[in-house]
């Protein structure tokens, strides 16, 4: 598999994730949303924006090493986060770089969305963290 990251000429500069993946490949993997929750479903990080990341991506990894996929195989995240507003970006990214080289998240990160939603699966869930991936 093959992918191909950019970030054209005439799109906002500098940005924490690439604009466009381009992937070949035959066999799709996409990852339900993660949660900060460990393998018996306790919370990890109840309260911590950037606990939670780090937990969600950490799962995130474990469901693409399940299919046989690693974040170097991701053409997209997808990370909603609760009550958003921008002065939580900070937490926000001390929680994906406290856990790139961990997980092998690269950076710049494939193309992503944040999306600031009410509500989450329970009350304490802060963060959700789809990934769509492309391997041969």
């Amino acid at each position: 598999m093959v992918v191909r990251f950019h970030s054209p000429q005439g799109m906002m500069q500098p940005v924490p994730y690439h604009h466009v993946a381009v992937a070949s490949g035959s066999r799709h993997v996409y990852v339900a949303g993660q949660i900060s929750r460990d393998e018996a479903g306790q919370p990890i990080a109840p309260g911590d924006l950037r606990g939670q990341v780090v937990q969600a991506l950490r799962n995130t990894a474990r469901g693409l090493a399940g299919a046989d996929a690693s974040f170097a195989d991701v053409v997209r995240l997808t990370f909603y986060v609760t009550n958003w507003s921008p002065d939580r970006i900070g937490d926000f990214m001390a929680g994906v770089a406290d856990v790139a080289e961990e997980i092998g998240l690269p950076q710049p990160m494939p193309p992503a969305s944040l999306i600031g939603v009410d509500y989450l699966f329970e009350p304490d869930v802060l963060v959700e963290v789809e990934a769509t991936a492309v391997v041969d």
